[in-house]
Formats: C-alpha cells, structure tokens, sequence
C-alpha cells in the first residue's frame, strides 16, 4: 500500500458532540472503525466523519510548534512530489486557461489555504500572480517566509479578516478534510473571493475505489482527518455555500505496490475517466 499522508499520534483529546457541517442533522451510524478513533455516517446526508469531534484548541495544538517541526519535516522530504502533483490537479481542473484570461485584466491575486512551505505559491508567483498564504503550522509558515519571502499568515482563514471580494483565485489541496468546521470554511472563501472567482480544492475520495477496498486501512483514515468526502457530499456543501460546480476530476486507482505497474496504470486511467479516483478535485465558481 502507498504512503499514508502525515498524522499525529492518537492522544486523548477533549471532544464535544456537533451538528453535521453539511446538514445540521444529529443522527450517524457506524462507518469505519479506526481501532483507536472511529468515524461516524450522518443518516441525513451521508457524510463521513469523526463525532463526536475534537475540540479546535485541541485540533490546532496538533499542528504547534513540536508536531510543527514533525510535519515541517515531512513537508520538505515530499516537497517536490507534493508540488508535482498540486501542478497536475491544476491542470486537470483547466487552471491554465483561467489564468490566461484573468491575465488580460492584470494581475490575479491568488490565496492558498494550508499553503504548507509555499512551494504552489512560489510557482504562481513567477508566473505572475500576487501571492498569499495561510497555515497554521507555525514551523512551515516560518520556512515559506525566510526560504521564499512569501506573504503566509499563521491564523485560521476566518481570523486573518481578509476584505471581501479580495481574490480571484482561492486554492486548499488536502485541508478541507482537517478543519473542524468545513461548513464554515466554504463560507468565509465565498465571501473573500470577487463575483465569478474560482476556488480550486482537493480532497480524498471516501467513495473512491480504494477506499471501499481498504476500509480501515485506507491511507487517508487518519486521525487528522476529521472529515472524509464523497463527490456527493463536496458537491453538496460547494453548492450549498454559493458555488456553482465547474468540473470535477479524481484520480488514482490502485496504490503502488498492490498490483504490477502495467495493471496500476489501467486501474489509474479508468479511475480518472470513470470517476472512483482515491482522491478528487473540484474546481467552483462563486455564483
């Protein structure tokens, strides 16, 4: 099986029981037992997650500055494979046209959300866009201002009171997943990006083929991983919080190692044309 994404160790947290983000129901069933954390279904909307939930305090101190360092590590031993792969959803969800057109009107400001060690917006900045970060890893938000003199804030996204109608292009790859309120998190991006202004996000795929194969061995059933999409679900909050869905994509199919590459590669393609990828991308547009 492939490498799993980076997660802190289990420990006792203090949790509180919520309303599921996408449909304020109360009711869930079982859905995958993690040994030491378990996620829930909502019986309303189907939404995987874990409930009850984890304070905020106690999810942001997963991040501070000892885990910090952890992740930051992580972060750069993967960097260049990291960044590969930002680029290909990028394209795939047909950025580069977008960008050639927002360019005729000047230059695009862009936000990245869990912007890690800044190495998109490093990219995009020589591309031409202006260029802001967030992430609340307060050792990756150090590396991404002294390594490349970028504009990252370390609050969440609400705290940082960005103007409204302040960006064109909002981008979150693989962060939705680990907020407490996503809900809340679709909302504030609505409201900073301009009228007709894109926001490009990744995520894994609960109902990618994967995922029903794996259960809880599933690389991406982690213990940061609060909430776990399906196209469905995605779909449902983007639209939900004023965005009109553009195009979606998934991909990867088997993971390395489960199969022999020439069959890896026909499961890879058949999951990005047929849509059972182990992770998704959505590309909305604000209504």
């Amino acid at each position: 099986m492939s490498q799993k994404p980076f997660s802190t160790p289990v420990t006792p947290e203090k949790k509180s029981s919520i309303p599921c983000t996408l449909c304020a129901g109360m009711s869930f069933k079982a859905s995958i037992d993690c040994v030491d954390f378990s996620y829930v279904r909502c019986a309303r909307c189907g939404l995987v997650q874990i409930n009850p939930q984890p304070l905020f305090e106690e999810v942001k101190e997963r991040y501070g500055e000892r885990a910090g360092k952890d992740y930051l590590g992580y972060e750069l031993d993967n960097e260049e494979n990291f960044l590969n792969l930002a680029l290909l959803g990028l394209k795939d969800l047909d950025f580069y046209d977008i960008e050639a057109d927002l360019m005729k009107a000047g230059k695009p400001r862009v936000l990245d959300i869990g912007c890690a060690t800044g190495a998109l917006l490093g990219v995009l900045r020589e591309r031409g866009w202006e260029c802001t970060g967030v992430d609340i890893s307060g050792p990756q938000v150090e590396y991404a201002r002294r390594n490349r003199n970028l504009d990252i804030r370390s609050l969440p996204l609400a705290e940082n009171n960005f103007p409204e109608a302040g960006f064109e292009l909002v981008h979150a790859s693989h962060l939705i997943e680990h907020v407490n309120d996503p809900a809340a998190l679709v909302q504030e991006i609505n409201r900073i990006l301009v009228p007709g202004g894109r926001f490009f996000i990744t995520t894994p795929n609960i109902a990618g083929f994967q995922a029903c194969l794996f259960g809880r061995k599933w690389r991406s059933a982690i213990f940061d991983h609060l909430y776990l999409f399906s196209i469905g679900t995605l779909f449902a909050l983007l639209e939900k919080k004023g965005f009109v869905i553009e195009k979606t994509v998934t991909w990867g199919g088997l993971a390395i190692g489960t199969a022999p590459m020439p069959v890896k590669r026909i499961f890879d393609k058949a999951a990005k044309r047929f849509g059972f990828g182990d992770v998704m991308a959505m590309r909305g547009r604000k209504q």
